[in-house]
């Protein structure tokens, strides 16, 4: 089975329809997204249309769970210019969305972790900042799961991947639509992807075993870094055409 797997896409319509003829070009059998579609500083419902026109495979991403359940008056920028601006039908199909998806026997596929859509499963972050996360920290993280042979997470907008012991592959496709994001929980630090390029994953188990391939996708960064400031989000701009947050 080949899978192409998206993460990320956080409204960003433009880096998704390059994203999408890319994986048209590779000939695979299914496409699996792993959530936070919509909010962030771009086309959050033009891109829900586009996605609702797709019929995709997609898990409940942590930001569409704070749009469905958090007061507007506690929503981030990100979050309250989705909620504004999605369509009833938008709603609808947002909470509709499952938590896990098993798209083939052995696979499972989240937004963050298994149980928890805000935990970082293949990052750590401490005092010094993020970095790798160890296989022990990662198999604590996944509890029970960590039998599966496949497991398929986003959230983290980087890309990277862990062969564990106990046998599964574990990925991380990498972001769509923001490569670069900054947060304070539990410690201030930033994810960045290091360039402005959409990204996606393809796993295939025609060998025998599962194995992938990150991809890079070129598009028009500069377009959609305009849309961003024309939303009053420059540090999504930023994000948008350097892959790194706004220096502090």
């Amino acid at each position: 089975m080949r899978i192409a797997v998206i993460s990320d896409i956080h409204g960003n319509l433009i880096a998704l329809d390059s994203v999408l003829a890319d994986i048209e070009s590779r000939s695979v059998d299914l496409v699996i997204n792993l959530g936070d579609l919509l909010s962030g500083g771009l086309q959050p419902r033009e891109t829900g249309d586009r996605l609702l026109s797709l019929d995709l495979l997609t898990v409940r991403g942590n930001h569409e769970r704070q749009v469905l359940t958090l007061p507007r008056e506690q929503m981030s920028r990100s979050d309250g210019l989705a909620y504004d601006t999605m369509s009833v039908e938008q709603r609808e199909w947002f909470a509709s969305l499952p938590v896990q998806a098993e798209p083939a026997p052995g696979v499972l596929a989240f937004h963050g972790s298994p149980t928890d859509d805000l935990v970082y499963l293949l990052e750590t972050v401490d005092a010094s900042g993020a970095h790798p996360a160890t296989e022990t920290e990662v198999l604590s993280r996944l509890g029970p799961q960590h039998g599966r042979t496949l497991l398929l997470g986003g959230h983290t907008h980087l890309q990277r991947s862990m062969l564990l012991p106990t046998g599964p592959l574990v990925v991380n496709p990498g972001s769509v639509g923001w490569p670069a994001f900054a947060d304070d929980t539990p410690f201030p630090h930033a994810m960045e992807a290091g360039t402005p390029h959409a990204r996606y994953a393809i796993v295939d188990d025609a060998s025998g075993r599962w194995a992938i391939d990150f991809h890079l996708v070129d598009y028009d960064w500069e377009a959609a870094a305009r849309i961003a400031e024309r939303n009053d989000r420059s540090d999504v701009a930023h994000a948008l055409r350097t892959g790194r947050t706004v220096p502090a």
